[in-house]
């Protein structure tokens, strides 16, 4: 065999493109499938496994939830979709199924919170922060953006007949059992959150 035509490859080569061809198939995974692992990564950090631990008092008088799904998606209305359809499968993994009114419920306010922060939170290269739990009273979704002007305003007038936007939060002040704006803990930014109450 002519060892011009046909050389021999080290092993140390046959490894470099070994690792190379690994690499380039993990670059090659859909967004999906990355916040996926994130999302698996948070639920295990994060929720209670039994579900049945006691609320304990933290420093600030609240209480800490039972269960806490948190995450952050892009700025847009892919990452808006995503949320809501996240939101939406941890629910029903908390024993509050697809189609029943605690999902549509509060699948419904995320939708409106997430799109409001995509249209008015909206920062250049910032992500938007979604945080849902569940305690012993009811299920709380969170908000976050980075933009701390343009914090809506908390009124029950409806907008003119003719705009095409604006009702967002009328929805979710109509869906949820309270709801409220407030600064984001330790960072510039706001938090808009909505509470519904199971009992």
């Amino acid at each position: 065999m002519n060892s011009r035509t046909s050389p021999t490859r080290r092993p140390d080569e046959s490894e470099a493109e070994g690792d190379a061809e690994s690499m380039g198939a993990s670059k090659t995974r859909t967004e999906t499938e990355t916040r996926t692992e994130v999302e698996s990564e948070t639920e295990s950090g994060t929720e209670s496994e039994s579900g049945t631990e006691a609320e304990s008092e933290t420093e600030s008088g609240t209480a800490s939830p039972l269960r806490e799904f948190a995450m952050a998606f892009t700025s847009s209305p892919r990452g808006a979709r995503l949320a809501r359809r996240l939101v939406s499968h941890r629910l029903d993994a908390w024993g509050h199924p697809y189609g029943c009114r605690v999902n549509d419920t509060l699948t419904l306010i995320t939708a409106e919170l997430t799109a409001n922060a995509v249209r008015h939170g909206h920062v250049a290269g910032r992500d938007f922060r979604v945080r849902l739990t569940q305690g012993a009273a009811g299920l709380r979704v969170e908000v976050t953006d980075t933009r701390t002007e343009r914090v809506p305003v908390l009124s029950d007038r409806e907008p003119p007949g003719d705009a095409e936007s604006g009702r967002g939060l009328l929805i979710v002040a109509g869906l949820a059992t309270r709801w409220a704006v407030a600064p984001r803990a330790g960072a510039p930014g706001k938090t808009v959150w909505a509470e519904l109450h199971l009992t």
